[in-house]
């Protein structure tokens, strides 16, 4: 049996751009797959995934299942394994789990220009913090300031910053840190900070890159007086590297003829 049904599981789910930019991928390279969303929630996911017969293909995963993701996965790639998040479950002989959100960090903050980053602050203690703090320390970070309303949730955070060899701290938002290049905000989109916790981070915090992108401009984004960078940039090139791996199994191998391929999800995301 053909397996040609995918998905992007999540909750909440009904603003995600996944199935359209999907979709415009798979037209052009001409592949007869049927990519939707469904609301699956953390308690949900196992029966859900049980559920799943031969014609899938695979999913993507977002909030807040990319450590339920993980679980699941007989076999994982190495962003996969630093991170303990899955983004992404390819199903054949057996059940493929990548992190793909690593790669679309970076590839979103270099086509905005930025090819390498010292000083970071990433806001958030969740998995995609975690994916960001691997992105950033294969961009060249020594420096990372975590931040998280509750710091000892960003502990694990931590103990991976001291296996990348990254230098860190961990701090509540609204305590004074020193200035950094870049900061890496990893909030639900909506998520609303007040202006006493929002000014001193945004006066110390260099270019501000916000994985939220619905709404947009976000709450945080708003306030930021400096260069802000969507999180639409990485919901593509994160895509990209899932298509990958639908398509071949390796997130690191290009699509033929991607640039066609890019083209389309743009106008997708443009649309």
């Amino acid at each position: 049996m053909t397996r040609t049904r995918l998905a992007v599981w999540g909750d909440p789910i009904a603003h995600s751009r996944s199935p359209q930019l999907h979709a415009a991928a798979y037209r052009v390279l001409g592949l007869d797959w049927d990519y939707t969303r469904r609301q699956v929630d953390a308690e949900g996911f196992e029966k859900a995934f049980g559920s799943l017969d031969d014609t899938w293909r695979g999913l993507s995963l977002t909030m807040p299942l990319k450590e339920r993701a993980y679980r699941v996965a007989e076999v994982r790639d190495r962003h996969a394994e630093l991170t303990g998040a899955v983004n992404t479950l390819l199903l054949a002989d057996r059940v493929h789990g990548f992190n793909t959100d690593v790669g679309g960090i970076v590839d979103a903050l270099r086509e905005d220009g930025l090819d390498r980053v010292e000083r970071v602050r990433i806001l958030g203690a969740g998995a995609t913090a975690a994916s960001a703090l691997v992105a950033v320390a294969e961009m060249g970070a020594r420096r990372v300031d975590l931040r998280a309303r509750r710091p000892e949730k960003a502990a694990p955070l931590r103990d991976l910053a001291l296996r990348l060899g990254i230098d860190t701290g961990i701090r509540t938002f609204d305590d004074v840190a020193a200035p950094v290049d870049l900061t890496v905000a990893t909030l639900p989109g909506g998520s609303a900070l007040g202006e006493s916790i929002v000014e001193p981070l945004a006066s110390t915090g260099g270019v501000l890159f916000d994985v939220a992108y619905s709404p947009w401009p976000s709450s945080l984004a708003e306030r930021w007086p400096g260069t802000t960078i969507s999180g639409l940039g990485m919901l593509l090139h994160q895509a990209v590297r899932q298509i990958r791996v639908f398509h071949h199994a390796d997130p690191e191998v290009p699509l033929d003829g991607e640039s066609r391929v890019l083209t389309a999800m743009r106008e997708a995301l443009g649309s």
